[in-house]
């Protein structure tokens, strides 16, 4: 089975994660990253869950799950160690046509959360489909040690051209000729081979050029 890739904006959506152990503590880290407002029920927490609640960076709720936590969420996380709670949860949650991952389990999944590097707005995720997420982590970090934190830095360098040409170039095709020559082999290679102030000088050499 194909899977569409895409990168959900999560800023301010709420985001029910039913589990607050070991599993349910790496999906709300992933959730609280990219600005999700994070419920989390659960009977048992980790201690990291629990400073999260009394910090306020999520709602929590200490009980077992009920129907009507599945209320004004947009997407499900369960994580609990319980096949009948988690098969429940994933029934209740397609009625509603709520989005729904299960941790370890494929087919009771809407979607599949990938491994993840980030390098600021840079997102390096690697997903096997829920068949091996470890293959997946091992597949991420190589591809992470490629593109190192100085990648972070060129990416704010690119946000910044590309806001001049924008305001420069009316026309598609000069943008996308102009990008290409900011993002192509010669600024990867002066990047990995002298640094970011060696790929700053081609940048400006290649916008002087213009």
């Amino acid at each position: 089975m194909n899977l569409y890739p895409i990168s959900l904006k999560l800023e301010g959506r709420v985001c029910l994660v039913v589990g607050g152990g070991a599993v349910g503590e790496r999906k709300i880290s992933g959730l609280l990253e990219c600005g999700a407002a994070v419920r989390v029920v659960s009977p048992r927490l980790t201690e990291t869950v629990e400073r999260w609640a009394a910090e306020g960076r999520v709602a929590l709720e200490r009980r077992e799950f009920r129907p009507e936590d599945l209320a004004d969420v947009f997407l499900v996380v369960v994580a609990t160690d319980s096949e009948a709670v988690n098969e429940k949860v994933a029934a209740l949650a397609a009625q509603r046509r709520l989005l729904v991952n299960v941790a370890d389990r494929p087919a009771l999944c809407d979607f599949y959360l990938p491994a993840i590097a980030r390098r600021g707005p840079l997102s390096i995720a690697v997903s096997t489909g829920g068949v091996s997420p470890g293959l997946a982590a091992r597949l991420r970090d190589e591809a992470a040690r490629l593109c190192g934190p100085e990648y972070e830095e060129y990416l704010a360098l690119l946000a910044e051209y590309r806001r001049r040409i924008f305001a420069r170039y009316p026309r598609e095709e000069e943008r996308r000729e102009l990008m290409l020559a900011l993002t192509g082999a010669e600024a990867l290679r002066r990047l990995d081979e002298g640094g970011l102030n060696a790929l700053r000088a081609h940048l400006a050499e290649v916008w002087q050029k213009e």
